[in-house]
């Protein structure tokens, strides 16, 4: 198949590329101002997507069978600092790959967020529970969701996805590539121990992803996320204790919301999902942490400092 694909100089974005041409599929994707060569990549567009009307032409020269929208401003802080372009990528660029996907009879898969929720509850939160965020990317979430579905009813899957794990092609996305930014600059990180999340590599759900795409009977709201929940505290204990880390070299504060009230105001505390839908009809399976970590690199900005700590 021929599938357009935005944002595939990112974390998920260029998983979904290898993924995708490991079954053989022809691969357009954006990557902004990224200047290297992406793996399973077939043509590389520099396209500025906070502009969305730039993707109009060179999805109607592709006539792809398949869009899929990995392209976003994912940091909620970024979101809230700099709206215009947050809601063009956010919101604008989703409704017009929806529309051209409605005018050229294309499926269309688009990424969202456990985000759209307010995490005041434990209990996982299920595709058909009332959203309710509590931050600007939450509501961009929200409302691509609903302009996503709204124009392509039939041939739209929109995943929520969870926090993410994995290599990206900068080595400077993952939350495990942050904390080595942290700890070779001389940085203790602060994770929060009453914040929980069920993450995900970028691999798994671009499998999910290449999945979707391959089954157009599978529509809708959907919900992906790993097979744990865990704490950001937890989590980055983990991650250090896989790389052989110590204390000392890689130190991590833990930190409470209480510590941080005016910023744990736009924050969730729990975001856990119900993804038993979506297992029961995908052949890929989600991950244990343990699992997640076994894949992970130590990103190249930080190589010399850590062969220092060995």
């Amino acid at each position: 198949m021929k599938i357009f694909l935005t944002g595939a100089s990112g974390l998920v974005g260029s998983a979904f590329a290898r993924a995708a041409s490991r079954r053989g599929h022809h691969v357009v994707g954006t990557v902004g101002g990224f200047e290297g060569k992406l793996p399973g990549v077939a043509s590389q567009l520099a396209l500025d997507l906070s502009l969305p009307d730039t993707v109009t032409r060179p999805v109607l020269e592709l006539f792809p069978d398949v869009i899929v929208n990995c392209a976003a401003v994912s940091e909620p802080g970024v979101c809230e600092t700099d709206p215009a372009r947050s809601d063009a990528l956010n919101i604008a660029l989703p409704t017009r790959l929806a529309e051209l996907a409605h005018h050229l009879g294309a499926r269309l898969v688009h990424i969202s967020s456990e985000q759209v929720f307010e995490g005041s509850r434990t209990v996982p939160y299920s595709v058909t529970d009332v959203v309710s965020p509590i931050n600007r990317y939450g509501r961009q979430k929200v409302a691509s969701e609903t302009s996503v579905i709204s124009i392509v009813p039939q041939r739209a899957a929109v995943v929520r996805a969870p926090l993410l794990m994995g290599d990206s092609p900068s080595g400077n996305r993952a939350l495990h590539e942050r904390l080595f930014a942290d700890w070779s600059a001389g940085r203790t990180p602060r994770l929060y121990t009453d914040e929980f999340r069920q993450p995900c590599t970028a691999e798994n759900l671009a499998e999910v992803l290449r999945e979707l795409v391959e089954r157009p009977d599978v529509n809708g709201l959907l919900h992906w996320a790993g097979a744990e929940l865990v704490s950001r505290f937890e989590l980055g204990l983990k991650i250090r204790s896989h790389f052989k880390l110590s204390e000392a070299a890689a130190p991590i504060a833990a930190i409470t919301r209480a510590d941080t009230p005016t910023i744990a105001q736009r924050r969730q505390a729990c975001l856990a999902l119900d993804i038993s839908h979506l297992v029961s009809r995908l052949n890929t399976r989600p991950e244990t942490i343990d699992e997640q970590l076994v894949g992970l690199r130590i990103p190249a900005p930080a190589r010399e400092w850590y062969r220092h700590q060995s």
